[in-house]
Order: C-alpha cells, then structure tokens, then sequence
C-alpha cells in the first residue's frame, strides 16, 4: 500500500507527471480572474492553441494516469503517489510524506502550460496562490529512489511528458513542507527558453550592442560545511557570471553544505557513499545525477571520495577540483603538514583539472600563501582557505566562460591560442 512512509527517505527523488491543464481544479479563483478581464468562455483563448475558445481550454479532459501507472506500481519501485488536486502543490504532497520530511521542487525543470502563466499575470495571482490552488502543469507526483529514478522516469516517457520536479530532504523546524523554486520566473517565462540561463548583457567593446551568453550549467560535488560551495555560489550569483550551479552534491546526509544550497536555491542531491557494494555504482549513480540536470561542469569542492577512472575519463576537461598547496610540491592527503615539515616559506592553493593521477592534472590558477613564523597546521589552513575562496571561483569563471580548457594533450590551451 501507498504511501510506505518508513522507506521515504532524504535524498529520494520526484517525478511529475504532466497534467492537461487545470484539471478542474481552482474554478472558483479562475472565474474570478475571467471576470477581471472581461472574458467569456466562448471568447478566444488569449492562451493555449490557436482558435481555441476560453471554455475549451479550461475543459481540457483532466489527464487520467491509472493505466500507464499500473506497470510502475507492481514493479515496487514507487514509495508514494500523490494527485495534485484541490489545494495544488502545497497542500497535497505533504499527505504522502512522514512529518519529519519535505520537498524541494524545482519549476524551472517543467513545462508549464501557458493558461497558468495567464492566470498568474492577468489575475496578479502570488506565486503562494498559485502553487496552493493549481497543478502549475504537475498533475501527479511519483516519490523514487535515486537508484530507480531514471528507469521509471523512461517507462513514463513512453505515454506522457514527466520529469525529475525536485528530491525529498530534511525538514527543519517550522519550515514549509514544500519547497517551490524559481516557480515565478517559470510562469513569466512560459513559451520561452526552457530551464536554460540565459544571460543580457552590454558590452562596451561592441557600442551598445546587447549581446546574449547561455551560462555553462554546474554541479559540485562536497562533503561537508561548503565553504569553497560558497564562494562558488557567490561566484555564480554574479550578473556577469558564465556559471550557473544547478545541483550540490554530497557523499554525506545532514551536511552544512547542504543546506547553503537549499538556501541559496539550489538543487540538492545525497548519494551516501556507504550505501553502496562498490566505487564504481557510487560514481555510477553520481554520473546518472549530474547527467539528469544536464551539468557541463562539475567542481569538487571538499569531496573527500576518490572517484574511479572510468568517471575520471567521461568527464575529462570538465573537472575541476582543488589543493591546499602549490602543486606540484605536496600531493595527497596532509599536505599543510607537509609543507611545514619541508620548511618551505611559501605554499598556496592550487585549482586544476581532475587526472586519473591524484593532484596530477593541468593547473588552472594558483595563489601563493606565505608560510609565517610560529605557524601551526590549523593557523595556515586558515589563510589557504581564504586563498581557496578567491581561486577557486577565479578558476570556475576561466573554465565556464570558455576561455581556459584542457587540450587533447593533457595541457591546458587558453582562448588566445586557439584563434
């Protein structure tokens, strides 16, 4: 029976099913507005196909999901179903879900039918409004496994549009039981780019030319507190960035990191490294997870697994990671103690491309950290970190904006070399 709520855990994943339309649902709210506009239900629809009426798009048959569901169901891989009815978003997930859990959905990763984003701006609906009363184009809600994700998310496919809408993560006290990202900016945006950044710019070396970039989609991978995370985000959240972080990764449950994203915004994913029977289904499942948000660049920011060479390879020139010294002086683990027993005067911090070889790949940007007097482990990690938080977002914005990649001979090409 559904919803097994002792097996719904924290990193678990949400697929949406595609609703038609309203799905009779919220009539009350939508009359309101069609008065406010002055529309009847025979009047052309100002949403929807061309030479529809009002009243036919809003009665579009409701999409009906127990037939093609059946099969999903027996298979045992579906740990809750929830139906967007009455009450939208926010008021019909959370059945479905143990009280000390909640979602994150993400609308920019589903396509919104045009009669919400109507709705929203013709009847100046809240955001709040519209995610507790409407599907927004969600009309039902799977909860899987990371593991099962991908293989019932095909099976779907084959009958109707669906997608990974968001995860389950930890509820914190007081916080809403559903999240909803980036749902206003979904609505305004309906008929436009889908999902994908888009960034206007002036450039004064063009006149006053607009000039649009598509920013390089990123995910990073992390263990702990996120604090090279941050900086990325910091980074990211710049107008004139060439990055966008569109997941944060961790091998561990419960992690500070995790929680900077969510706050920030951000998509976030656990896949615990201790659940898994070998290195290579770990980074497996990672792989599945970076490809399922369509990520084009991957920072390891604090990610303490060693990841096999077959990732290594598939991802070549597309992951960064970085060193708490000036490679390629003091590899490996404890390399502040080591640059201390050296007795070096200056060591630093290192951002370059991942090799099979540990600490081995092309350097992107080094910084240079003076080693002081009375020094202690603790004191000159401190200063490397600061460091670290300069560096690395530097190096992030070389790679994302395509002026620095690694060449076919493991070296690093910049922009100006290969005109």
């Amino acid at each position: 029976l559904l919803p097994r709520l002792e097996d719904i855990s924290e990193g678990d994943l949400l697929i949406g099913l595609a609703s038609s339309g309203v799905h009779s649902n919220g009539f009350s709210l939508v009359r309101k507005v069609l008065e406010q506009a002055g529309l009847s239900y025979s009047a052309p629809a100002p949403f929807g196909r061309q030479g529809q009426s009002v009243g036919e798009v809003l009665l579009t048959p409701t999409n009906i999901y127990s037939r093609l569901l059946l099969p999903v169901l027996r298979s045992g891989a579906v740990k809750a179903y929830a139906h967007i009815t009455g009450g939208g978003l926010l008021e019909n997930i959370p059945r479905v879900l143990p009280r000390e859990l909640a979602v994150e959905l993400d609308a920019s990763r589903w396509t919104i039918p045009p009669v919400f984003s109507w709705l929203h701006t013709e009847g100046r609906v809240s955001e709040e409004e519209m995610s507790r009363t409407f599907n927004c184009g969600v009309g039902a809600v799977l909860v899987v496994a990371p593991v099962d994700a991908q293989r019932v998310l095909r099976q779907l496919q084959v009958h109707l549009d669906a997608w990974i809408v968001g995860s389950v993560v930890h509820k914190q006290p007081g916080a809403p039981a559903v999240m909803v990202r980036n749902l206003t900016q979904s609505l305004l945006n309906v008929g436009g780019a889908s999902g994908e950044e888009l960034e206007v710019s002036t450039s004064s070396c063009h006149g006053n030319g607009i000039t649009l970039h598509k920013r390089m989609r990123v995910g990073v991978l992390i263990s702990g507190t996120g604090t090279n995370l941050q900086a990325l985000m910091e980074q990211a959240k710049r107008p004139s960035s060439s990055a966008q972080i569109v997941v944060v990764i961790s091998n561990r449950p419960g992690v500070l990191g995790l929680k900077k994203a969510s706050l920030a915004g951000i998509q976030t994913r656990v896949v615990d490294h201790k659940l898994y029977g070998s290195r290579a289904e770990f980074d497996g499942t990672i792989d599945r997870v970076l490809e399922e948000f369509g990520v084009e660049l991957v920072c390891l920011a604090g990610f303490m697994r060693i990841l096999t060479g077959t990732f290594v390879r598939k991802w070549s020139g597309k992951l960064l990671n970085i060193h708490p010294s000036l490679l390629p002086s003091f590899k490996g683990v404890n390399a502040q103690k080591q640059a201390l027993q050296a007795g070096v005067r200056v060591t630093g911090c290192t951002v370059h491309f991942v090799a099979e070889e540990v600490d081995a790949g092309a350097i992107i940007v080094q910084e240079a950290v003076p080693v002081m007097v009375g020094d202690t482990e603790e004191s000159l990690s401190d200063r490397i970190r600061e460091a670290e938080h300069r560096a690395f977002p530097a190096a992030l914005e070389l790679v994302s904006s395509g002026s620095v990649l690694l060449g076919d001979d493991g070296n690093i090409c910049w922009k100006s070399q290969n005109k």
